[in-house]
C-alpha cells in the first residue's frame, strides 16, 4: 500500500513520485513532495493597522473615517466596536456598529483596544 498523500486537486489515491514531484495520473496535477508534508495548520493570521494580532471577540477602534457604501452614513474616527468576528475575504472583520448596524471592515483601518 502506498504511503503517498492523495491528489489535492481530485483526491485520487493513485499518486506516484517523479523525482521531487508528486504526480496524479488521473488529472495530471503535479505538486511538490515537500509542500505535501508541510501542509499542516493554515490558520490565517489577521493583524490590525499597527501589527497587533486580532482574534474573535476583541474590541477595536476605527482609525479613519469610513463611508458606508450605498448610504450617506460615515463611521467616524475613534468609533469603538466590541466583539468582532474574523472571516475570510477582502473585508476580514465582521461586526455590528451601534447606530449603523452589521458591517464588514478591513483590518488595515482598525486598531485593537
Amino acid at each position: 500500500m502506498s504511503t503517498l498523500p492523495p491528489c489535492p486537486k481530485c483526491n485520487s489515491e493513485y499518486t506516484y513520485e517523479d523525482g521531487s514531484q508528486l504526480v496524479c495520473p488521473e488529472c495530471a496535477h503535479e505538486w511538490s513532495a515537500t509542500a505535501a508534508t508541510d501542509s499542516g495548520d493554515d490558520a490565517r493570521v489577521i493583524k490590525d493597522s499597527v501589527g497587533n494580532l486580532l482574534q474573535d471577540g476583541d474590541s477595536i477602534t476605527v482609525i479613519k473615517d469610513l463611508k458606508v457604501k450605498g448610504t450617506s452614513l460615515v463611521v467616524k474616527v475613534g468609533t469603538k466596536v466590541k466583539n468582532i468576528r474574523l472571516c475570510d475575504g477582502d473585508h476580514d472583520i465582521d461586526c455590528k456598529i451601534d447606530g449603523i448596524g452589521p458591517m464588514k471592515l478591513k483590518s488595515e483601518f482598525v486598531r485593537k483596544v
